[in-house]
Formats: C-alpha cells, sequence, structure tokens
C-alpha cells in the first residue's frame, strides 16, 4: 500500500493515536533507561522474578533473554496471582503494572512483602504506588500515564533496565555504545513507519491478512516472538503461533508438510543465533511451502539492540494489519468487559 493509503488508513481507524505512540517508542526508552535510580548496587540475591501481565509483562521476558544471554542472575518471569511456591525473601520481585492497578501484579506484591520480601515496582501511579509507599522495603518508580500499556514498551522496559543496571543485575553498555545504538534504533524506526518508511511492514501485513500467523523464533528472540502474538491479539484482532527454535524442530514441523500453504510465517534471528538453529532456519524457508514467508534477521551490536529493533518492526506490522482490515488498533472491548465483570466480585 502507498503512503497516502496508510495514513488514510490511520487517519480513520487509529483513534488513540497508537500509531503516534509507537514512533515515540525510540525517546520514550531513552528517557527511561538515562533516568537516575537512587538505589545502590546489590547482587546478593538468588534471583529476579518479574511481575506482569499483558503489555505490562512483556518487559519481564525480555530482561530473562538478556540475562540467560550475560547476566548474573536468573530472571523468572510470573504471570499470575500471588508467587511461585519456592519464591523466598532472597529472590528479589521487580513488580511492572502500567496503570499501578493490575490485580495480579498487586496480589502478588502484597504475599512479598507480607513475607518479607524487597519489592521494586513501575507504574504510572494506582493501587502499586501506594501499596509500595507505605512500605520501607520497596521502591517504586514512576512512568508517564495516559497511553495503553502496551504503548508504553519504552518506558517500562526503559526503566526495568535502568533498575537492573543500577543493582548491577544486568551489565550495562557504555554510554557511547547506548548512544550509538539509539541512533540505529531510530533509523530502523523511521524505516518500519508504514507512513514514510521502506515498504515492508506492509508488505508483511498485506502478506499476513488473510493467512494464518505463526512466528519461529531463535530461542533468544522468543520473549519477540510471544510479545509479537500479543500484539497482534490486541492491535490486529488476529490469532498467531509463536514457537521456538530448535524445540519447534521436533514436534511441529511434521504438521507443517501437510498444512504450509495456508500460514504466513515469520522467523525471528540475530546475530546471537545458534549456528546450528541457523542451519535450521535455511533448511525450513527451503523446505516448507509456506503461503507467505519473511526472516527478520534483526542486527545490533547487543542482544538487546536486536530485541528492541524486532519489538519495534513487529509493533508496526500489527498496527498495519489492524487498519487494512478496518480495526481500531487501541481498542479492547473484550478486556475492558472482563473487567467491568471481575469488578462485581
Amino acid at each position: 500500500m502507498s503512503e497516502l493509503d496508510f495514513q488514510s488508513l490511520l487517519d480513520k481507524h487509529d483513534k488513540s493515536d497508537m500509531a503516534g505512540f509507537t514512533r515515540n517508542f525510540v525517546d520514550d526508552l531513552e528517557a527511561a533507561m538515562s533516568a537516575k535510580i537512587e538505589i545502590e548496587a546489590d547482587m546478593d540475591w538468588s534471583g529476579v522474578v518479574c511481575l506482569g501481565m499483558g503489555g505490562s509483562g512483556a518487559g519481564g521476558m525480555f530482561l530473562s533473554s538478556l540475562a540467560d544471554d550475560s547476566g548474573g542472575l536468573p530472571f523468572v518471569v510470573w504471570n499470575n496471582y500471588g508467587l511461585p511456591s519456592w519464591w523466598g525473601p532472597d529472590w528479589l520481585v521487580l513488580a511492572t503494572s502500567y496503570s499501578g492497578n493490575t490485580e495480579e501484579t498487586l496480589d502478588g506484591v502484597r504475599q512479598a512483602l507480607e513475607e518479607g520480601g524487597v519489592v521494586i515496582g513501575i507504574c504510572s501511579g494506582g493501587g502499586l504506588d501506594n501499596l509500595l509507599s507505605q512500605s520501607q522495603e520497596a521502591l517504586c518508580i514512576s512512568v508517564p500515564s495516559g497511553q495503553m500499556p502496551r504503548s508504553a514498551f519504552g518506558h517500562l522496559l526503559g526503566s526495568q533496565l535502568s533498575i537492573c543496571w543500577a543493582l548491577g543485575i544486568l551489565p550495562r553498555p557504555s554510554e557511547e555504545e547506548i548512544t550509538k545504538m539509539l541512533g540505529r534504533l531510530r533509523s530502523s524506526s523511521k524505516s518500519a513507519d508504514i507512513v514514510g518508511g521502506d515498504g515492508r511492514v506492509a508488505a508483511m501485513a498485506n502478506g499476513m491478512s488473510e493467512r494464518d500467523i505463526a512466528i519461529v523464533s531463535a530461542s533468544e528472540m522468543t520473549s519477540v516472538g510471544v510479545r509479537f502474538t500479543n500484539q497482534l491479539n490486541e492491535n490486529s484482532e488476529r490469532f498467531s503461533r509463536p514457537v521456538e527454535l530448535p524445540e519447534m524442530n521436533h514436534n511441529e514441523i511434521v504438521a507443517w508438510e501437510r498444512n504450509s500453504s495456508s500460514q504466513a510465517l515469520l522467523y525471528l534471528a540475530s546475530p546471537h543465533t545458534h549456528p546450528r538453529v541457523r542451519a535450521r532456519m535455511t533448511w525450513m524457508m527451503e523446505n516448507l511451502q509456506a503461503g507467505d514467508s519473511w526472516l527478520l534477521d534483526c542486527e545490533g551490536d547487543s542482544l538487546l539492540e536486536s530485541l528492541l529493533i524486532a519489538a519495534h518492526i513487529t509493533d508496526w506490522v500489527s498496527i498495519a494489519l489492524a487498519v487494512i482490515n478496518g480495526i481500531d488498533p487501541s481498542e479492547m472491548t473484550a478486556i475492558d468487559g472482563l473487567k467491568t465483570y471481575l469488578s462485581t466480585f
């Protein structure tokens, strides 16, 4: 589709300016990463439990990927009420709720504080802010309010990174490395924009428009694959299936021999992808006859940069797919209805 077509579609369907928030991603990320966190370095933890749901929970998956690659502690994502049975006060709790009112996250925070744990929260206010302000074993980092949680990824992940860097539980890049990374992200952002970009996102969205969508991620990119699925669910009102290599080569790959022609298939890779996993991708691209397929091989001087580039490009794909099909990417009627129902109990 042409630039004019997409601008018209955004004007017609993007009622809450999801595209505008997406264009601000790199600026939001930079502001959050550069914020001074008043906390002393502390690596004396068994690990980190990341609490969060939906758009607020996505950052925990990215932190876990980064920790698996180069961290000194395990990061475990918990998308549920309470805390896992093995949790103890030797595990730091990192709780993220954009609104501050996510009931599952608040439930876990209450348990952690009652059982003597230390909690660091990220929110724009609400109950989480109130709860943490009453405890001496807690710290709350504020982010700007006024948007959908899934569009606030720059604020949220940037704040999570700042916390982890300040504590020393993830290695912090040098200022020069951060500056260069942000510059490359801005260039990538302009190319991915569906208005004035290079057209790659539009081609991907068009190819996915009438097909079932599958996302095959190299293991270090799985957090992006899962987040892209969630963005497709919410922004585009579409189902998607995220799977991981090499695991999917031991099961799902068999089904592709029979059911590939109706599928749109996106591969996610990076410079950190294991050579044997890359060989598996090559074989799949040569032998599986998907209805349409793309390789998003995200270059970057670090895994963090590769993850951010992939997340931003796929955000744009979800918005493009929404407006192509006449859907407002900000609307979430089903979620609002469920919250109203739950509020009666």
